[in-house]
């Protein structure tokens, strides 16, 4: 019985070792922590034509998400999502009709930063404008 039980120790340490030495293999060797896995690249028109380009990797899913990991756009919230009213800090006059469009290479866009999903290499750009 001594001996079974001696036996059962001396296993249990084994497997104990073999547990940590395993951890510390996996922690040595593990792969680095990676930045996001998309990036896209947002251009920002301002109201004096002047542009300015942001290049975000990001694993956000949307646009709103990665524009505002970067603290890029700001709004109101509405029942179809944020209303983006500033973009790079300069904030559109609703009186004056100023808004800002939002294309995705050059086209414009039919979803709202909410419901535009992104993907790995896409070109956004806001573009301040006047005039419904």
């Amino acid at each position: 019985m001594q001996k079974k039980t001696r036996n059962m120790i001396i296993a249990v340490c084994v497997l104990i070792a073999l547990v940590v030495g395993a951890l510390l293999i996996y922690n040595a060797n593990k792969p680095a922590a990676q930045l996001g896995d998309k990036n896209i690249v947002v251009t920002v028109i301002h109201k004096d034509e002047s542009t300015k380009d942001f290049t975000i990797n990001t694993s956000a899913e949307t646009l709103r998400a990665a524009c505002e990991e970067q603290n890029l756009i700001a709004g109101d919230e509405s029942e179809y999502g944020l209303y983006v009213k500033t973009v790079d800090g300069e904030t559109v006059n609703e009186d004056n009709q100023e808004w800002w469009s939002i294309t995705k290479d050059g086209e414009m866009l039919m979803t709202g930063v909410d419901d535009t999903m992104i993907a790995d290499g896409e070109q956004y750009a806001f573009t301040f404008t006047i005039g419904w």
